[in-house]
């Protein structure tokens, strides 16, 4: 089983940066698919990033691809989603997902095993 707890959301600026971490538990952590999906109010749930265990293998989507960076640190057991140049359209609860298989990051949702309880992020304009 493996356990995900986001961290580092916040009130920003539009064009502020902001980093969320996610850190997880559990034996199969590092060898997990690692996504961040977002929710904003109203709307459904959507891929944002996603990396393969390895870290060697990452996916975006076109919305946050050359803003958002997502990186893993399987030492600390810990996944990142970097933000750069945010948007008010960001504004969402973010949510830390692990799939205990597969080899290039999924986008649907609902191939993911394991889901953190979501961080709010907020973008003011």
């Amino acid at each position: 089983q493996v356990q995900l707890v986001e961290s580092g959301g916040g009130l920003v600026q539009t064009g502020d940066s902001l980093r969320l971490s996610c850190a997880g538990s559990g034996r199969t952590f590092r060898s997990s698919l690692m996504a961040w999906f977002r929710q904003a109010p109203g709307k459904e749930r959507g891929f944002v990033a996603g990396i393969s265990g390895s870290g060697t293998i990452t996916d975006y989507a076109d919305s946050v691809k050359d803003r958002f960076t997502i990186s893993r640190e399987n030492a600390k057991n810990t996944v990142y989603l970097q933000m750069h140049s945010l948007k008010p359209e960001d504004t969402a609860v973010y949510y830390c997902a692990a799939a205990v298989r597969g080899s290039w990051p999924y986008t649907r949702g609902d191939l993911y095993d394991y889901w953190g309880q979501g961080i709010q992020v907020t973008v003011s304009s």
